[in-house]
């Protein structure tokens, strides 16, 4: 399913006000990227050309409420998170050696090393510029955090990295760490900054930390089997990556032969990741990694029904919890 058809419900839901933050968002991330010269405005407009859903500043709109797109402190949250999460991915494509990022070339691939570093830097710094223009405290403290876990977080995919003893409770540590806390502070800095106020930050927080980690677990089960027309980059590039994920720790549970499988030596190619992901769906892995996945998002959407928001605003909520689902569609 495309992106477009996915946020489609959403935005129609959510109406003018929704898609008018959503608009504002894109002009204020082009700005805050071209900032600092042309070379480095050129690679940090490349990678906001990518794309992408934009998910996490439409957390924090939407978390917001109503009057979202009449404040500018939630949209200087919304956009503050936005470059956060593209610093991660350019950093990222350093530390994984990438060529493809939803199905362009990276900036490391295009400018080298030095380039995506600094680039990523750069999002990264603007990110906390844009933040600070709120006056607020607490909100650059809920960003620091999640920054904080973020690194955590690859500091523990690099330690597991190749490892044959990964658990399923390690797996999630990692997926909390490097994907969740920045679903979380979306949405806590979207309530804490808008309607429904410092009361509901901590609910509508663990709601974005549960679809958090649900969204890792389905991006993890479309590296086995999403082709790189559908997910922008190669199938089985976390194996090659010698990044252990829940489709395989799984698998080798059901599966003798991947137990002993040692993702340095017998994972070399594209070819052997390929082969090596149909293994891993052959024994019905990717099903119970989605059934994780979906449990999830479950919780995440209990989570708030008690909340006692507006109707509107639930049903918003719940449209995004969907559509993390719909990704594996």
């Amino acid at each position: 399913m495309s992106t477009q058809a996915q946020l489609a419900p959403i935005l129609e839901v959510g109406g003018e006000a929704l898609r008018r933050a959503m608009a504002e968002t894109e002009v204020r991330l082009r700005a805050a990227a071209s900032e600092h010269g042309e070379a480095l405005a050129g690679f940090a407009d490349g990678t906001l050309s990518a794309g992408g859903k934009r998910l996490r500043p439409m957390l924090v709109y939407i978390s917001a409420g109503s009057q979202a797109a009449a404040s500018d402190a939630v949209l200087c949250a919304g956009v503050a998170v936005e470059l956060l999460h593209m610093a991660t991915l350019v950093h990222d494509d350093v530390l994984d050696n990438a060529d493809l990022r939803r199905g362009r070339p990276t900036v490391f691939a295009a400018g080298g090393r030095g380039a995506a570093t600094t680039t990523g830097d750069l999002l990264f710094s603007r990110a906390f510029a844009v933040l600070v223009r709120t006056g607020d405290a607490d909100a650059v403290r809920t960003l620091s955090r999640a920054s904080s876990a973020l690194a955590r977080g690859e500091l523990v995919q690099r330690a597991d990295a190749w490892s044959d003893s990964v658990t399923v409770e390690r797996y999630l540590e990692r997926c909390e760490l490097k994907t969740a806390r920045l679903f979380e502070a979306a949405c806590r800095l979207g309530a804490s900054l808008g309607e429904p106020g410092t009361s509901a930050a901590d609910a509508l927080a663990d709601f974005g930390r549960r679809i958090g980690v649900a969204f890792q677990i389905f991006d993890d089960v479309l590296d086995v089997s999403g082709p790189v027309e559908r997910t922008g980059k190669a199938r089985g590039t976390d194996l090659l990556d010698g990044t252990v994920t829940l489709p395989l720790i799984l698998a080798r549970g059901l599966d003798p032969s991947l137990a002993d499988l040692d993702l340095r030596r017998d994972v070399t190619d594209a070819a052997t990741a390929e082969a090596i992901c149909d293994r891993i769906a052959a024994t019905g892995a990717l099903e119970d990694a989605r059934a994780s996945a979906l449990t999830h998002v479950k919780q995440a959407k209990a989570g708030i029904a008690e909340l006692g928001l507006p109707a509107k605003q639930k049903q918003l909520l719940d449209l995004v919890a969907d559509g993390v689902v719909e990704r594996y569609a």
